[in-house]
């Protein structure tokens, strides 16, 4: 009986695809490698009050930094409230467009209704999950990535399928802050050596007290790799990890 259920658990998996027995992961994740460093919890969706960030020129500053010009198309992952959607969406004018995106459905709710309250027609939204961003390909010259990306389960899965949303010549910009990732931030070495796994290239790195931390710019290479020949980078238990090339 324990054999035949074996083998039923076994065919099951195989024909659906399901999650791993023994890891609790995703099955559209399992054939990517798994972080070697922990990982977040979920943090609030507010990271600090608008005014207080504003007061600092934190979205200006990274708008400008990212070089957000009139008319281009943006993604904002991990929106929260709307800090970033709704002044890009002003940056971007009504040529441009801004896809807020988050894996919480009530944060994303909430955001809905402050879009159609404040009436910006140049922004949709999305929901996410939490090893695929769910982005159209070819679509973006910015992608955002603004105090989460410690907080993404899957970070290799979640880049690779980030990348062919990336326009030729766009960008994907991370502010994070210098922690280990159980800490909600990352060591920036090992911020790059996993955008360098799955097919990026930093472009762009800046310190700077008014984002509460710092920027980084990276830009497609001209391939990503399968996901069987990602490897992973060695991150300490702690979470500032020894990015080993």
């Amino acid at each position: 009986m324990s054999r035949l259920l074996a083998l039923g658990l076994l065919a099951s998996c195989t024909l659906c695809s399901c999650d791993a027995i023994d890891s609790g992961r995703p099955g559209s994740a399992v054939e990517f490698p798994k972080p070697d460093r922990p990982i977040s919890g979920l943090g609030a969706t507010e990271f600090s009050t608008e005014t207080a960030r504003d007061n600092r020129g934190e979205a200006e500053t990274v708008m400008t930094l990212a070089g957000i010009s009139p008319g281009m198309s943006v993604a904002d992952i991990g929106a929260g409230e709307g800090y970033y959607t709704v002044r890009l969406a002003e940056r971007v004018g009504t040529e441009g467009r801004v896809l807020a995106q988050d894996i919480d459905r009530e944060a994303i709710g909430r955001l809905g209704q402050r879009v159609e309250r404040e009436r910006f027609d140049n922004v949709s939204i999305k929901l996410g999950a939490p090893d695929d961003p769910r982005l159209p390909t070819d679509s973006f010259d910015r992608i955002f990535l603004v105090h989460m990306y410690h907080e993404v389960e899957e970070p290799y899965a979640f880049l690779w399928r980030l990348w062919p949303a990336v326009r030729e010549d766009g960008q994907v910009i991370v502010v994070d802050v210098d922690r280990p990732t159980d800490q909600h931030g990352i060591d920036p070495l090992l911020l790059s050596c996993e955008f360098e796994r799955v097919g990026f290239e930093l472009m762009a790195f800046k310190n700077a007290p008014e984002l509460a931390g710092y920027y980084a710019q990276f830009k497609r290479a001209a391939t990503r790799p399968e996901p069987s020949e990602i490897e992973p980078c060695q991150g300490s238990s702690g979470g500032a990890g020894d990015a080993a090339p």
